[in-house]
Formats: C-alpha cells, sequence, structure tokens
C-alpha cells in the first residue's frame, strides 16, 4: 500500500480515548501518519473522522467545523467531571414537577453566543500544562472563559422522573467547535434550580459526516486491503462544503509554490482545484495587500 491518503470517517465505540482509536486504525491502515478531528471522551461514542497521510494537513479544518450531539441531563446529582464517570459533589432531590415547558424555556435562553468555563477534568492547558492533570492532583487553578456558539438545542424525550428522585430528559445540541456538552448539561441544570450531570452523549455528526456512513473498528478488522481503501473519503470530498475555483496551468505552478494570488473570489478561505480536479491549497484574504489572497494551508507543492 502507497502512502494512505483520506479520511476515514470512524465510530469511535464507548470505553475508548479518541488516542487508543486512533492508534488502533493506525495499525489497520498499517500507517504512521494520523490526526482525529475532535476528541470524544472515553464514556462517548460517535463519528470520529481521522485524517491519513497528506489529509493531516485538514485536521484543523475539520476540527473547526460545529458538531451535532444526542444525550441525557440528569438532575438530582452533580459531579467532579460532569458526566456519569465522575464521583458524586452534590445531591438534590427533584420535589417540583419539571415541565417541558420549562425545558424547552431554557433551552432557548441557552441557544445563540455563550459563555463556559471548561470542566477541571478537561484537556484545556493551563500554564503548559492539562487542567485534568491539576484536577487528579486536587488542585483546582482558574479556568479561562470560552465563548461558544449553540445553534440548537431541542428536547428529545418526556421529562422522566426516577423512583430515586431524580429526573432525566434527552437532548440534541448542534453547536460550535469547543463546547462541553458536560458542562452545557450542568448549566442546564443550575437553571433548573438543580445540581446535574450530562448522564450519555453520542456524537451524531461532525461537519459534513454524519453517523450512517461511519465504520467501526470490528467492522475494519475483518476488511482487505482494498475494502480499506474504499472507506476513504478524499480530501476534495471533505473539504466539498468550502467555496471553490478551478485554475489554469499556470496558476496551479504558482499555487504550488506558495504564491500569493490576486483575489479570485469574494469568499475566504477558498479551496482552490487543478484541472484534473484535486485540491492545490486552501487560500485566504490576504491580510495586508488588498486585493490578493495567501496560502491557508498548502495541500501539494512543488517541493
Amino acid at each position: 500500500m502507497s502512502e494512505v491518503t483520506g479520511v476515514l470517517l470512524l465510530w469511535k465505540p464507548r470505553g475508548m480515548t479518541s488516542f487508543a482509536a486512533v492508534q488502533e486504525v493506525k495499525k489497520i491502515f498499517k500507517t504512521k501518519k494520523a490526526g482525529h478531528t475532535g476528541t470524544l471522551d472515553p464514556d462517548v461514542d460517535g463519528v470520529l473522522p481521522v485524517c491519513f497521510g497528506r489529509a493531516t494537513k485538514i485536521v484543523e479544518y475539520l476540527t473547526a467545523d460545529s458538531k451535532t450531539y444526542v444525550g441525557e441531563v440528569t438532575l438530582g446529582t452533580s459531579t467532579t467531571t460532569e458526566d456519569a464517570s465522575g464521583e458524586v459533589i452534590s445531591e438534590k432531590k427533584v420535589t417540583n414537577v419539571i415541565t417541558e415547558e420549562e425545558v424547552e424555556e431554557v433551552f432557548s435562553q441557552l441557544t445563540g453566543e455563550i459563555t463556559q468555563i471548561p470542566p477541571m477534568f478537561s484537556a484545556v492547558k493551563v500554564n503548559g500544562k492539562r487542567l485534568y492533570e491539576y484536577a487528579r492532583e486536587g488542585i483546582t487553578v482558574e479556568r479561562p472563559q470560552r465563548q461558544v456558539t449553540i445553534y440548537g438545542l431541542t428536547l428529545e424525550s418526556k421529562v422522566i422522573k426516577k423512583e430515586n428522585g431524580q429526573v432525566s430528559f434527552r437532548f440534541q445540541v448542534h453547536c460550535s467547535k469547543g463546547t462541553y456538552v458536560r458542562t452545557l448539561s450542568v448549566t442546564i441544570g443550575e437553571m433548573l434550580g438543580y445540581p446535574a450531570h450530562m448522564s450519555d452523549l453520542t456524537r451524531t455528526i461532525s461537519g459534513r459526516f454524519m453517523k450512517d456512513q461511519c465504520v467501526t473498528l470490528n467492522q475494519l478488522k475483518d476488511m482487505s486491503v482494498n475494502e480499506l481503501a474504499g472507506c476513504l473519503v478524499s480530501i476534495e470530498e471533505s473539504l466539498s462544503n468550502y467555496p471553490k475555483t478551478v485554475v489554469d496551468e499556470s496558476t496551479e505552478n504558482k499555487i504550488m509554490n506558495g504564491a500569493i494570488l490576486p483575489q479570485l473570489i469574494d469568499e475566504s478561505p477558498v479551496a482552490l482545484y487543478n484541472q484534473q480536479g484535486e485540491c492545490l491549497a486552501l487560500y485566504q484574504t490576504h491580510p495586508k495587500r488588498i486585493g490578493m489572497m495567501k496560502p491557508a494551508k498548502m495541500l501539494k507543492t512543488n517541493h
């Protein structure tokens, strides 16, 4: 097999880190160069696009895409990790009836741009050290706020009262990169007046890639070399939601040398293709030179 290039749409199983999942597919495809496009916690299953070979150059673009999740909020207990795997830190029985209308009202208030503080058990770095490393040592540090966007938040089930005094309901959220759905679940609980945690989560869509396009590790293990190659999505298809322009041969040479070009299209970034349909580079508006654009990401070069 020559260098494997393309994007694998993996359905990451529960009970495995995203890093471990990538290590597994690297072994299956016999390749060293791979990177995923947005970590899923071990307890979370779902769509995990993995880039191989030259496609690793577009990891940041696929990671920046919006994501859709379905999950469950449980009211009545909060945990150290904001999900079901953590230690319980506060409990309060749900005594009043929580209606679907109340939940939907909270959802509408959380739709749009919101501010989040990453959980202590997360991979965000503060002073060169990941927050979960501080958390494991029992140290709490000041965490940077971040702005995220909730494009849509809908109630997907009835509000269920359990015998232990807890209440749960399922939701679907379409959100920007960097959104902590665990933290969103805690916020939903706070707005309803109770400690809460995220008791279940699945990522159903990542950018333009959906659940029904994915393959599992077990399926991959049974495939022939040709079948494996057939699972890969091309760089071109992966970037198909970007505005595109096809260039002539002389411009193709300039692009492959990383040249600054006249602005070919008003949108930025733009994917530039050669006559053969290969994506050569993503270009963006030049910040200092009016009417010009410069490489944002080179995908094919002359050297």
